[in-house]
Order: structure tokens, then C-alpha cells, then sequence
């Protein structure tokens, strides 16, 4: 069965594998973000309790 043969799979797999890590991955990593995260504080809302009418 030649879909367990892992021969040129892990090849392909591996080479894969490290063009991403070595040459695609920094080049997305060097852009910089259009809308940067900020440091919002959170809004805290004010809840009451339901007042159900068979209680």
C-alpha cells in the first residue's frame, strides 16, 4: 500500500514545513497591524434582578 510508504511524504512534509517557518512566516510577521489593540477598560454594566409576576 503505497499511502503508508512515509518515503516521500516526509519529505514533501518536511519541506513544506520549513519553507513555511523560514520564509513565510517572517515576511507575514513583518507587516504591521492596521488597527492595533488598545487598552480599553472594561464597561461594567449594571444588572437587577428579574421580577417574575407568579413570585
Amino acid at each position: 500500500m503505497p499511502q503508508l510508504n512515509p518515503n516521500p511524504w516526509f519529505f514533501i512534509m518536511l519541506t513544506s514545513w520549513l519553507t513555511f517557518s523560514l520564509i513565510i512566516q517572517p515576511k507575514l510577521l513583518s507587516f504591521t497591524l492596521t488597527n492595533p489593540p488598545s487598552n480599553k477598560t472594561p464597561m461594567t454594566t449594571k444588572t437587577s434582578p428579574w421580577l417574575w409576576p407568579w413570585t
